[in-house]
């Protein structure tokens, strides 16, 4: 009797078991024949940059408008960033990306304003997504620092090289990419495992653009066009990526960028043309990133009271070592040097500069979340235009900047 009970007990726990088993695979298909909800296709992350730039500093007229604003006399403490970015895979080949950033200058004055800063979409052309199109507000393929989130880069600010190409490295455009499926991944790779990466633009990009930069309205019917190829290899246990891009156009210089009395342009239309070399060796352990830019763009001729399309050129070299702790604590020394001799088309009357600048720092990440920078600047700069005609400003500091990633 006992040994009935027992046995009738094991069928019905095999049935229950089963049943239940049954059960859950028909709510898992039923889920999954659900549409997504619209929550389930994006994700949220950002970081906030804080800087302090006054450390040892011998000369507070020594400024970089492009760089930071709170260089030199009356500059405190700075939130150079506070980024919150909106992305996701709507479905399998409609990608969108926006970010906004709340610590703009809408005056001398006036800090911390949201602006936007991306706000793209991208159309896969195939299954795989090798090919794409990319509509709106983003990063134009020119440079491979201007396209390196700063969230990544070691050095506080972006070369004026070939930042001086593009204000906040953005613009309204439409821009194709094409990479191989292996390809896109490692260049995810490269930022996900803390190697410095630029991000996913391709292997190959071409696209036009208004040229006028982000966040501003075209003033001329005429776009830029511009064309990139870059190629990461891996050699070994090394990683390697060389690079050369290219744009052409006409930049049109608004009327609130001028000085009353300067010559200009009948139609304030200057050619704006630009080709740059890249090339990058990732950090495993030592690394380096080196690029270099030559073209002819507007610039202001204190000689002629003018603003006069000139030649301009200049790169940097960025040397870097990673060093990881057994408590798995990042510590990054790094050293650059840059050089650059043109005008600043975005700048008052196109100023004319003549930039030479070495920096010497360390990034220490005791943890994922947070980062902390110190950098020490030794810098000569000449910036010059209609109202300040003799301005040459050498200088050292040291610079600080805490970051938080979430």
């Amino acid at each position: 009797m006992r040994l009935a009970v027992k046995r009738l007990a094991s069928v019905a726990i095999v049935v229950y078991m089963f049943a239940a088993q049954s059960v859950a695979q028909e709510q898992t298909e039923i889920k999954q024949e659900l549409p997504k909800k619209w929550f389930d296709t994006f994700t949220i992350r950002g970081y906030v940059q804080a800087r302090y730039n006054r450390l040892l500093e011998t000369n507070p007229d020594l400024k970089c408008e492009q760089c930071d604003r709170s260089w030199g006399r009356n500059g405190g403490f700075f939130l150079r960033r506070v980024r919150i970015i909106f992305y996701g895979q709507i479905s399998k080949r409609i990608y969108y990306y926006i970010q906004p950033d709340f610590a703009s200058s809408a005056s001398s004055t006036g800090l911390n304003f949201g602006q936007l800063r991306d706000a793209y979409f991208d159309l896969g052309l195939d299954e795989k997504n090798e090919f794409r199109i990319r509509l709106g507000q983003s990063k134009v393929p020119f440079g491979f620092e201007n396209m390196q989130s700063s969230q990544n880069r070691l050095p506080l600010d972006r070369n004026d090289a070939l930042n001086s190409a593009l204000s906040n490295e953005r613009d309204m455009g439409g821009f194709f990419y094409w990479a191989p499926e292996g390809k896109r991944k490692l260049l995810s790779d490269l930022v996900r495992d803390g190697l410095k990466g630029s991000g996913d633009y391709g292997v190959f990009a071409f696209g036009a653009f208004n040229g006028q930069t982000a966040n501003k309205s075209d003033l001329n019917n005429q776009v830029h066009v511009v064309a990139r190829f870059s190629y990461p290899l891996e050699i070994g246990n090394q990683i390697i990526e060389p690079g050369i891009q290219g744009y052409t156009g006409k930049y049109v210089i608004a009327k609130d960028q001028l000085s009353s009395g300067i010559k200009t342009n009948t139609d304030l239309n200057y050619t704006d043309q630009r080709a740059a070399l890249s090339f990058i060796l990732y950090p495993k352990p030592f690394g380096i990133q080196a690029e270099y830019n030559i073209g002819k763009g507007p610039e202001f001729n204190k000689a002629t009271d003018s603003i006069e399309v000139k030649s301009l050129h200049g790169g940097y070299a960025t040397l870097s070592y990673i060093i990881k702790t057994k408590k798995e604590q990042f510590f990054i020394p790094f050293t650059r040097f840059q050089y650059y001799d043109g005008g600043k088309k975005h700048e008052l009357d196109a100023r004319s500069y003549n930039v030479r600048e070495f920096e010497i720092g360390v990034e220490w990440q005791p943890v994922k979340q947070f980062e902390l920078v110190a950098m020490y600047t030794i810098s000569s700069r000449r910036f010059e235009d209609f109202i300040k005609q003799e301005n040459f400003q050498k200088g050292n500091l040291l610079r600080l900047q805490a970051q938080i990633n979430f």
